[in-house]
């Protein structure tokens, strides 16, 4: 399988498996709205597939959001498989991806960075216009 089709194939996994997840754990005690999936990693031979999830806010509750994830995947599946014909439907390991959490870190500390030093962001911002 090329690569290009392989990139297809998670871009339609991961829009998919997002609107599953939103449409069928939205009115359940899961908190679905919390959960953004940002990639899908799928093995070249589509036995397998990493969905990586960004969990919003719920610290102390991520580690068991991932795990009720990892128990219900089966029924993921057979909700995905309604939809998206594949010649193997992978097996769905989801896993916490902490990237944005990161950048909204490193935004907030420009923010703070910025409301401490007016001045040196304002220079900087003058610099780039001259460029």
């Amino acid at each position: 399988m090329g690569t290009p089709r392989l990139v297809r194939v998670n871009e339609l996994l991961k829009r998919e498996i997002a609107e599953d997840l939103y449409r069928n754990y939205a009115g359940s005690d899961f908190e679905a709205s919390a959960v953004t999936v940002t990639r899908v990693e799928c093995a070249p031979d589509l036995r397998d597939a990493n969905v990586y999830v960004s969990i919003f806010e719920h610290e102390d509750e991520r580690e068991g959001m991932i795990a009720y994830l990892n128990r219900h995947r089966q029924e993921i599946i057979r909700m995905m498989v309604k939809r998206v014909k594949l010649k193997y439907t992978p097996r769905l390991h989801f896993i916490l991806d902490e990237s944005l959490e990161g950048g909204d870190h490193i935004l907030a500390m420009l923010d703070e960075m910025e409301r401490e030093n007016p001045d040196a962001f304002k220079d900087s911002e003058k610099n780039d216009e001259k460029s």
